[in-house]
């Protein structure tokens, strides 16, 4: 018989679809927001204790931490609409809101210490490994500067890459996330001047020689092969999920929002824009038509491939069956490809609707500078995962185990 502290705990839980309805109401809210947004190279104090209030930063935190352990869909769909609304804000939520997940696989002590007094704590990251580490008795010594930590400013830890120095010669270095309490790190909030996603508020972030216990650390290979060591305690099909399947997706569902934003821009001017020099209306434009018509198509395909994507996943983990690597590379690259393939739509949109569209105030103009942005991240360049897919039809191992 269920206690009936779970049974308070599960009555109030929202559904997925509440959660999605709350995020879609919010749209014309963030809409408002997204220029304090973008001049302010952080998401709003306001639209961040919106979704605290709303449930959104406890999708994916376990529930004995008094999150909603849902269905990653779920996460994602809000994530989503909320980029419609400014692409910014959604990709900072999307990588604030899936490290509830992460920490779920770092040891107990570490999720107690993140979430012990508090479980609405929330963490950013910078996973580029460009720190120095010394081990050291009971852990390591850390030390150096990462940059693109988004939404920092609003998060109480943080969690950096690093390469552990093999322990013998010859060795391999072992890449490892190291976890930070605000405490031990400073936030430069004047190196983030971009062209596009300047509201996500990626800062650097500096640590100047500090001493993390080895339980506050997670190692890359751990969420390779689904070995963590939060799931000795955090038992749900959920988290049996590869880490890097969760976490890749959170830095490009945010460019479905943007592009469903250019799209409906790009209709807006359409209806109203004339030719100044040929006369010709950009309603009747059957170039411009096709454009448009292109883009609802693909987008439209890209997303279901993300719903059936973590389908598939979830099945896969609930019946406690392996993931196959053919299945873990094309996901992958599925994954990197979208952002790429979204900033090529908008941006022939862009290009057929004439002057109107060049001006900054244009509605279109945000979301085609994110997208762009977007692009850069590592983990939306698909040339990093061509070898991988090929590699594993041919039935070979991975290059690269972030997968």
């Amino acid at each position: 018989m269920a206690s009936a502290a779970a049974i308070s705990l599960e009555s109030s839980i929202p559904s997925g679809e509440e959660l999605v309805a709350r995020a879609r109401a919010m749209i014309p809210a963030l809409r408002q927001r997204a220029a304090e947004c973008v001049a302010g190279r952080d998401v709003p104090a306001q639209s961040v204790a919106e979704f605290r209030e709303a449930g959104f930063f406890r999708i994916l935190q376990p529930k004995r931490w008094g999150g909603y352990e849902m269905h990653p869909n779920v996460f994602y769909d809000v994530q989503r609409a909320l980029a419609e609304g400014c692409m910014s804000t959604g990709w900072m939520y999307g990588v604030v809101g899936c490290h509830p997940y992460e920490i779920a696989l770092f040891h107990e002590e570490a999720q107690a210490e993140v979430w012990g007094e508090d479980t609405s704590t929330l963490v950013s990251s910078s996973y580029q490994p460009v720190g120095k580490v010394t081990p050291v008795e009971g852990g390591y010594r850390l030390s150096g500067r990462w940059g693109f930590s988004t939404g920092s400013v609003h998060c109480q830890w943080v969690v950096l890459g690093a390469m552990v120095p093999p322990r013998e010669e010859g060795g391999v270095p072992d890449m490892r996330a190291f976890l930070l309490p605000r405490a031990d790190y400073t936030i430069d909030t004047d190196s983030w001047h971009v062209f596009g996603l300047q509201g996500t508020g990626s800062h650097d972030i500096i640590v100047d020689d500090v001493f993390v216990p080895e339980h506050r650390t997670h190692r890359s290979i751990d969420g390779y092969l689904c070995t963590n060591p939060g799931q000795q305690t955090n038992t749900g099909p959920l988290y049996t999920l590869p880490w890097a399947q969760v976490f890749m997706r959170s830095v490009s569902t945010a460019a479905f929002g943007g592009a469903r934003a250019a799209i409906s821009a790009a209709m807006d001017i359409a209806q109203n824009r004339v030719s100044t020099n040929t006369g010709k209306a950009s309603k009747n434009d059957p170039f411009l038509l096709a454009a448009i018509a292109r883009a609802q198509a693909e987008v439209t395909e890209m997303e279901q491939t993300l719903r059936l994507t973590f389908d598939e996943l979830m099945a896969l983990a609930e019946a406690g069956e392996p993931i196959p690597m053919e299945k873990r590379t094309l996901f992958a690259y599925n994954s990197a490809s979208v952002v790429r393939r979204m900033a090529d739509l908008v941006d022939d949109m862009v290009k057929l609707l004439g002057g109107r569209a060049i001006y900054t105030s244009s509605a279109i103009i945000q979301p085609w500078l994110d997208l762009n942005a977007g692009r850069a991240h590592v983990a939306n360049d698909p040339a990093n995962r061509t070898l991988d897919v090929v590699g594993a039809m041919l039935g070979q191992e991975p290059t690269f185990t972030f997968l």
